[in-house]
């Protein structure tokens, strides 16, 4: 048996353990349902590029080096596309996908065409619940600078730190997006700790958000949002893109895609697209996207202290961002005299609309009467807004570094 680094023991070791770490999320995805769409490609791909294969064979269908080794780069930094298409396996070709920044983009047409921003609308004050969510990008930004001096064995950079930190928003599409451009040799450990922070938001979420409110709080039933109208609708996503444009331009090519998407679904004129987006193109792209990411984690670079820094801080990242949110709701709580239940403060994260279930699903063993999900709809969709700015602060920043 041969193994890609030349078939030492060490090689051998580290091969069967990213072989069971993928097994683990393929059963995660499987008989948990921990976001399948999404872990089962990813842990699949990881699978199938450290299968135990001879080094030169035509079987191997992913080569990393192709997109970090500087040897097969044009000038020593850009990606070689049609080196890549020649010699590349059908996962390299698909991979340049998430290396040429196509498929993020792609994802948040679809996730535009199902997302409702009328709660948004109805509660505008929501968007604050949003922005406080991204607390933990920031925070773990700086975290993963500060655990850079003091650990040698783990060096972050800023850009480093900059795409760690972005994990925080709970966003696997943003997350890849901004390490692709930034960190792109972290990105398979990025991009699996955020999918799988992604889909442990039931498990990691409840204990804080009950260590952060008051039982009385939770209790708190609040007013049916007042109805918003078509116009508002249809006028929400060109206002959004246009004051984004103006004031972070690097954040357009997500939130714009975003807000076309949410556009195609509230005109009602073109629901052909409309419906291609949100099934059959994202359906699509998903797959793609979870293979070739899974696929980048190979026993070589992922299995490091690095790695270990990465899940760790993009943990910290999470649970202060949902920190961050429910912070505020406890603020605007006492600020309106009991009129907001602080528990959707932590539906400010990006995950649609899993955050604003588990809302509601808290909220519900306090109070039985309690019906949260369309008031931590407005927090939730603002998160995704809010991932995407910061995203594009981190590369209006550092993208030319």
């Amino acid at each position: 048996m041969f193994f890609q680094d030349g078939g030492d023991i060490l090689t051998a070791i580290k091969t069967i353990i990213m072989i069971a770490i993928a097994c683990v999320l393929l059963y995660l995805a499987i008989v948990k349902k921990f976001e399948p769409l999404l872990l089962l490609p990813i842990a699949f791909g990881m699978l199938l590029s450290n299968l135990p294969m001879i080094k030169d064979s035509s079987a191997i269908m992913m080569h990393t080096e192709f997109f970090t080794d500087p040897q097969y780069m044009t000038d020593g930094k850009y990606i070689n596309v049609g080196y890549i298409c020649q010699h590349g396996g059908l996962l390299d070709l698909l991979y340049l996908g998430v290396k040429l920044g196509i498929y993020p983009p792609l994802i948040f047409v679809g996730i535009g065409c199902m997302t409702d921003f009328g709660p948004l609308i109805a509660n505008p004050k929501s968007i604050l619940l949003g922005a406080a969510a991204q607390f933990g990008v920031f925070f773990t930004f700086v975290g993963a600078l500060v655990l850079s001096a003091l650990v040698p064995s783990i060096s972050f950079g800023i850009k480093e730190a900059a795409s760690i930190g972005i994990i925080g928003g709970a966003d696997g599409p943003t997350a890849i997006y901004v390490t692709k451009s930034l960190a792109p040799a972290l990105l398979p450990a990025i991009a699996v700790a955020a999918y799988s922070y992604m889909a442990l938001i039931p498990v990691i979420q409840p204990p804080i958000m009950k260590l952060m409110t008051r039982k009385k709080d939770r209790m708190i039933v609040m007013e049916q949002l007042r109805p918003v109208s078509r116009t508002e609708k249809i006028l929400f996503p060109i206002i959004v893109t246009i004051v984004v444009a103006l004031i972070i331009p690097d954040a357009v090519s997500l939130v714009g895609c975003l807000m076309l998407g949410n556009l195609m679904k509230e005109s009602g004129v073109v629901d052909r697209l409309a419906k291609m987006a949100q099934n059959e193109l994202m359906n699509i792209v998903t797959l793609f996207l979870g293979v070739t990411v899974g696929a980048t984690a190979t026993a070589t670079s992922f299995l490091s202290a690095q790695t270990i820094g990465i899940i760790v801080l993009g943990l910290i990242a999470f649970c202060f961002s949902t920190a961050g949110g429910l912070l505020l709701g406890d603020i605007m709580c006492w600020l309106t005299k009991g009129k907001v239940n602080p528990l959707i403060g932590s539906a400010g994260v990006s995950a649609v609309p899993m955050a604003a279930r588990v809302s509601q699903t808290v909220g519900q063993k306090e109070n039985p009467s309690n019906f949260l999900l369309m008031h931590a709809m407005g927090p939730n969709v603002a998160g995704v807004i809010g991932s995407a700015v910061a995203a594009g602060v981190f590369l209006a920043m550092f993208g030319n570094l």
